[in-house]
C-alpha cells in the first residue's frame, strides 16, 4: 500500500507524459498533496477549480436521478489532458486524484489503466 506522496511520485514516474498530480478533497477544495506542475500548472488553483467540476457533475446526476457513480472525468485540451478519477474506497469517499497530461506524449488508455492500479494501491 502507498501513501499520498508515494502514490502521486508514482503517477509522475510511471506515466509517461505526465505533468502534474494531485490528490483532492472535493468537499473543500483542498490539495492533500501535489507532485509535478509548475510555472504553467498550478496544482493548487487545478485542484480548486476541477473540484467545482466534480460538484457540478455529482450535482447534475443526482438531478437527473442516475443512480450510477462516476468513474473519471476526462478534459481534453489542445496541448493537454486533464484526467480527474474519484476514488471509490470507503476511507477515500470525497476524495479525487487529478492528472495531467502531455497530450502529444500521453497515452490516455494506459494513463487511465495505471491511475486505476495506483488508486488500488493508495491508502489513505
Amino acid at each position: 500500500m502507498a501513501n499520498t506522496q508515494t502514490a502521486l511520485k508514482e503517477a509522475m514516474t510511471s506515466i509517461e507524459g505526465a505533468l502534474g498530480a494531485a490528490l483532492v478533497d472535493y468537499s473543500s477544495g483542498m490539495a492533500l498533496g501535489t507532485v509535478g506542475g509548475g510555472k504553467e500548472l498550478d496544482l493548487t488553483l487545478a485542484a480548486a477549480g476541477n473540484t467545482d467540476v466534480v460538484r457540478a457533475k455529482v450535482r447534475t446526476m443526482e438531478q437527473l436521478g442516475l443512480q450510477d457513480s462516476i468513474e473519471d472525468i476526462l478534459i481534453t485540451l489542445g496541448s493537454q489532458y486533464h484526467l480527474i478519477r474519484l476514488l471509490k474506497g470507503r476511507d477515500s469517499q470525497g476524495l479525487f486524484l487529478y492528472l495531467a497530461l502531455d497530450k502529444n506524449r500521453a497515452n490516455l488508455a494506459m494513463a487511465r489503466h495505471q491511475l486505476r492500479r495506483i488508486e488500488a494501491e493508495l491508502e489513505i
